[in-house]
């Protein structure tokens, strides 16, 4: 099983590859865009603005979440849906991204969703 802290090899990521203002989309719709990357204690997300979709708030999401990155239109495409990102530990403030604790709390929220079928793009 890959980490929920890796990217997936098919993900279409580049070591280096600069994610800010990314459109974020699960498989039911937009989430928003990627706002930062982070990685602390060996564990590599994205932090995401959902904008208004869930009153202004910004969420956490490990990076072994993103199934598909599109470098040309510029989209993160999640292997999840916005139901279970809203769901997902909240997120208030950078200080959380520095506790290794938060960190695997979103970690093992994310690793207990059910797989997902790639979908076709």
């Amino acid at each position: 099983m890959e980490s929920i802290w890796s990217y997936s090899a098919d993900s279409r990521h580049a070591e280096g590859q600069d994610l800010t203002g990314c459109d974020v989309v699960a498989d039911d719709g937009t989430i928003g865009h990627v706002d930062r990357q982070a990685e602390h204690f060996g564990m590599p997300h994205l932090v995401v603005d959902t904008g208004v979709w869930v009153f202004g708030r910004s969420v956490l999401v490990p990076v072994g979440v993103v199934r598909a990155i599109d470098p040309e239109a510029r989209t993160v495409t999640l292997s999840c849906t916005r139901a279970e990102v809203k769901a997902a530990p909240r997120f208030e403030t950078d200080r959380e991204t520095m506790e290794r604790d938060y960190l695997a709390s979103v970690g093992d929220y994310y690793h207990r969703l059910p797989p997902r079928e790639s979908s076709a793009t």
